[in-house]
């Protein structure tokens, strides 16, 4: 019999059979279907990818305003986007710089020269092939403020970028010993001539090219012949559907219109774990959840406020009410343990008694209102309500405003004086600090300005030494918590789900959606 079962097992990766088809004639073998499903697994995982097919997404997160100018991605563009272009490295799921369309880089014994040797042979999705003046165009664009790109923060410190034959020379202002793990930032994705003529035309070099845009709604991409590797891009088409309600992305998932789904509200974990075929993919990541207040708009230009509406929520109970366990306690900085550098500080509790002093010595009176939607971070509402209750503890008068998730990201993110927000975290310290906190930087969300802050973020590019730069470090997290506008009580785990059949999942801490290379990471089975 068990001669019988492993052929049959073999017949579905050479697809001679179907899943359905081998699982019950194991069943009139008198094979248990854990057991029939482990072998098929293991079947499946030593016979390699199963290539063709569509792989289908479902993802909140999505907007009609959403752009395929990576300058401007966000968040399901930003998935999408991955799948259609590249950078010129890649990091990881163990947090290691992986070469893309860069093959080879090094700096100078400073830090402040890096030459990266250009990937030669690899096409635009438009025939083209890749030149370094591309990659150079690219970076031009982003140093642009007039562009808008997320990535501004970290393209302000180059002095010169130049091309040296096959290679692009970056000339930096400071040294910068992390250079490299930038490279991987999603917005500096790879255009023909940096996307200076069409920003928004979606051609790449990525495994697809895009079919379909449909803003809000729908984004497709079928396989690219020319591509240059063949270790990813399994599916002859990918889809994402965007599908902000929570309860329709898993009943999307569980009736099988998409085969992987994000952001799993923590609440319905156990119950979509007990569905038939169904995986939760969670792993601890660098991503947080914040309640964001614009420190030069009154009454937020107060720091006794900000003070005040830190000490008033209560972080352990949003972990266990809102995450259900799923991550961990936050301390108003974005840096949490995953990071190399981490240093730990004094924790920051509900502190009623603390909250009133400041609230009082900050001279507001009246209520606050936080603007939210379930669109901003999964639970957010209901986060929003706990809020409210921790901070009346304290005398504190907090109003929600649930506003609807589409446009969302348009019309209150970075706009409104005090709303719900969301970040996926960076690779790097000194990358999370330059994209949000810096004071120049275009993803500034808190509208956060502060001399020293920005002194010591330039200091620590350049220092050599990993304990006087931890030191730095440390030193900014510090500011942040104690001045900065982000109320930052959670990390969240990343929680993603996949249907039957989906293998080839890697957990990866990066970011959502298998670092956000699902699509072509993974396959359908059967």
């Amino acid at each position: 019999m068990d001669d019988e079962i492993r052929f049959l097992s073999e017949r579905v990766v050479q697809g001679k059979l179907s899943r359905r088809a081998f699982l019950g004639r194991a069943a009139a073998l008198g094979v248990s279907g854990v057991f029939a499903n482990n072998l098929l697994a293991s079947a499946v995982s030593a016979g390699g990818p199963v290539k063709g097919g569509l792989l289908k997404a479902g993802m909140q997160g999505g907007a009609a305003t959403d752009s395929l100018d990576p300058a401007l991605f966000g968040t399901v563009a930003t998935v999408f986007g991955r799948q259609w272009a590249e950078q010129l490295v890649q990091i990881d799921a163990k947090g290691k710089l992986q070469p893309a369309l860069a093959e080879e880089w090094g700096a100078s014994k400073d830090a402040k020269i890096w030459t990266f040797k250009i990937r030669q042979g690899v096409q635009f999705h438009n025939g083209k092939e890749m030149t370094p003046a591309d990659v150079l165009a690219t970076m031009e664009r982003h140093s642009d403020k007039n562009a808008k790109s997320g990535a501004l923060g970290i393209m302000q410190g180059f002095e010169k970028i130049d091309v040296d034959g096959q290679n692009v020379v970056f000339t930096l202002k400071e040294a910068n010993v992390d250079l490299p793990f930038l490279m991987d930032d999603y917005h500096l994705v790879i255009q023909p001539n940096g996307g200076k003529d069409n920003p928004a035309a979606g051609i790449g070099t990525g495994p697809y090219k895009v079919a379909v845009n449909d803003p809000g709604v729908r984004l497709g991409g079928e396989k690219f012949a020319g591509y240059w590797r063949d270790d990813r891009g399994f599916a002859d088409q990918i889809e994402i559907v965007v599908i902000n309600d929570d309860t329709a992305r898993m009943a999307a998932l569980q009736s099988g219109q998409v085969h992987i789904v994000s952001r799993v509200q923590p609440k319905v974990v156990d119950l979509i774990k007990r569905v038939p075929g169904i995986t939760i993919r969670n792993v601890a990541g660098k991503g947080y959840y914040t309640f964001n207040m614009l420190c030069d708009t009154a009454p937020f230009d107060n720091n006794d406020l900000r003070l005040a509406l830190k000490y008033a929520i209560n972080r352990e109970e949003m972990v266990q009410k809102i995450l259900m366990g799923y991550g961990s306690v936050g301390n108003d900085t974005p840096i949490s343990n995953t990071y190399p550098l981490f240093t730990e500080m004094e924790q920051r509790t509900f502190d009623p008694d603390k909250a009133a002093f400041h609230y009082k010595k900050s001279g507001h009176s009246g209520s606050l209102l936080l603007r939210t939607s379930d669109i901003a971070f999964s639970g957010a509402t209901d986060a929003a309500q706990l809020y409210q209750e921790s901070a009346a503890r304290a005398g504190i008068t907090i109003e929600t405003k649930r506003e609807p998730g589409d446009g969302y990201w348009s019309n209150v993110w970075d706009k409104q004086p005090f709303y719900a927000s969301y970040w996926g975290g960076r690779p790097t310290q000194d990358q999370m600090y330059s994209t949000v906190y810096y004071s120049g930087a275009a993803g500034n969300d808190t509208n956060f300005g502060n001399e020293k802050f920005d002194k010591i973020l330039i200091q620590a590019r350049g220092e050599l030494d990993p304990e006087k730069r931890k030191k730095l470090y440390a030193d900014m997290s510090a500011i942040l918590r104690d001045e900065g506008g982000a109320i930052i009580p959670v990390f969240n785990d990343f929680i993603d789900a996949t249907g039957p059949n989906v293998e080839g999942w890697v957990d990866d801490p990066n970011y959502e959606m298998s670092g956000l290379y699902a699509l072509q990471r993974c396959w359908v089975a059967a």
